[in-house]
């Protein structure tokens, strides 16, 4: 067997692009040269790993089996052709939203003070659009606000974070002594469903409270924070997302009759996607 990597370029990029015509134009090759190289490599493999459905590829079972390792395969020469050189490689990572705004701003800072020439792409969404990206390779890296378990993902404990109870100054919960039905009886503004924050909310507060006040779910932590401010409603979100309005006496912490509302942030990884020393030298600035 002698698979070349240009065959596995080829079936990577033809993968990504969705047609031999786009892959040829990414490629600088030809139309019948990506075509040839996609044929050898099934002859090589004595397999198809795309199914002709007219004039379409669409990949299939062979294909999603050999995707990661082919993939793994050119990332590592990649790394091979950049021993000698300065520069590092590009790093795709999705974090969820209270990590990707508030969290990882000061520490991908603080690792393009040390490498200036890397490249990083962070894509900013809730949690299950994270691990989806995530489990079909899209990026390297994800960020989440909470446990996921997958075979095909790898997933570890990151950071802790806890999460806080919060009103407009003037909300009259403010002056009373708070019970969970006081919290129950108040109007509720949230994180929409899929997002980590709420999804630990439901573990850890509102299983206290099965018939609470849900008046708005918005899918911005920024826009629950003005919500809030103007007398919506009451919250609840990272204590460093409120940290500034908490202490500028915008908004005010609520004590909920209950254990400190803490949680576990998690990285996660394909099992398969190869880690590269640019990736691991990211996760080492990882930290708080």
């Amino acid at each position: 067997m002698h698979i070349t990597l240009r065959q596995l370029a080829v079936f990577t990029e033809v993968l990504k692009s969705g047609s031999t015509t786009q892959a040829s134009v990414v490629l600088s090759l030809s139309q019948s040269a990506v075509s040839a190289a996609l044929a050898d490599l099934e002859g090589q493999l004595g397999v198809k790993v795309f199914d002709r459905v007219g004039k379409r590829l669409v990949i299939n079972e062979h294909g999603r089996l050999l995707y990661p390792k082919a993939l793994a395969m050119l990332e590592q020469v990649g790394e091979i052709e950049q021993l000698f050189c300065h520069g590092a490689a590009a790093l795709r990572i999705a974090a969820s939203s209270t990590i990707g705004n508030y969290i990882l701003p000061e520490m991908i800072g603080r690792y393009w003070k040390g490498f200036l020439d890397s490249q990083l792409e962070l894509n900013v969404s809730n949690s299950q659009d994270v691990i989806a990206a995530v489990a079909d390779l899209r990026v390297d890296l994800g960020l989440i606000e909470g446990p996921y378990h997958t075979r095909e993902l790898v997933t570890q404990p990151w950071l802790e974070d806890e999460l806080v109870v919060f009103a407009a100054p003037d909300d009259p919960l403010t002056q009373l002594p708070l019970t969970l039905e006081a919290l129950a009886n108040a109007p509720w503004i949230l994180r929409e469903p899929g997002s980590g924050t709420r999804e630990v909310l439901e573990q850890l507060l509102l299983v206290h409270m099965p018939q609470f006040q849900l008046v708005m779910e918005l899918g911005n932590s920024e826009a629950i924070k003005h919500a809030v401010r103007h007398g919506i409603g009451i919250s609840c979100l990272s204590r460093r997302v409120v940290d500034e309005q908490l202490i500028s006496g915008a908004l005010v912490e609520l004590k909920v009759p209950l254990p400190p509302l803490m949680r576990t942030l998690y990285l996660i990884h394909h099992r398969q996607k190869h880690i590269s020393n640019a990736l691991e030298r990211f996760l080492s600035y990882c930290t708080l």
